[in-house]
């Protein structure tokens, strides 16, 4: 079996996390991308991005989560997360590979791609079924690629100082017009 779903060069052909007969997004909502870099100078910085993002959340949203260990990827995934309301811990899934999260707004599931192995466990994790019920927050994304909604809010983390992250932020057009409150 290969690591690659179905469909032309490796990309299904739909959105991924989609199925026929459900409703798709317009065009325009995943087809117009933009890009954004923001420095985080702290935990606050953080909170904010991460109650932006908790407010574009809606069924079928994906966030890829990209960075080096250290970078802060489990950091703003607690961040989205408690700004959704979870109060309970929220542990790094790196060994467990997913945790799932019921909140007010919609079900939630973390995801820490470290350990697979192979693209193919994504399978067994259910990306698409969490995606048609709720949310995905994604770390290691880059090691299941072909796995990944191209609707994906991409964040990319790097560190810049021992409290300050620079966020590189890109994905579909409608995100543009929900982190735009945010300060570079």
């Amino acid at each position: 079996m290969s690591d690659t779903p179905p469909g032309i060069n490796g990309k299904s052909p739909l959105p991924a996390g989609r199925l026929p007969g459900l409703q798709v997004p317009r065009m325009d909502e995943y087809s117009q991308a933009f890009g954004r870099e923001l420095m985080l100078h702290g935990p606050a910085d953080t909170e904010a991005l991460g109650a932006r993002i908790a407010a574009g959340l809606r069924v079928g949203t994906a966030v890829a989560l990209e960075g080096d260990l250290g970078a802060g990827k489990t950091v703003l995934a607690r961040s989205i997360l408690r700004a959704l309301g979870v109060e309970e811990d929220v542990p790094s899934p790196t060994f467990t590979l997913v945790q799932s999260y019921e909140t007010a707004k919609l079900p939630v599931r973390h995801y820490d791609l470290y350990r697979i192995e192979k693209a193919t466990e994504m399978e067994e994790l259910a990306l698409e079924e969490a995606l048609d019920e709720g949310a995905a927050l994604i770390e290691w994304p880059e090691r299941a690629s072909a796995y990944i909604p191209d609707d994906a809010l991409h964040v990319r983390l790097e560190i810049a100082g021992e409290n300050s992250r620079r966020a590189f932020l890109s994905g579909p057009h409608r995100w543009a017009r929900e982190l735009e409150t945010l300060k570079s």
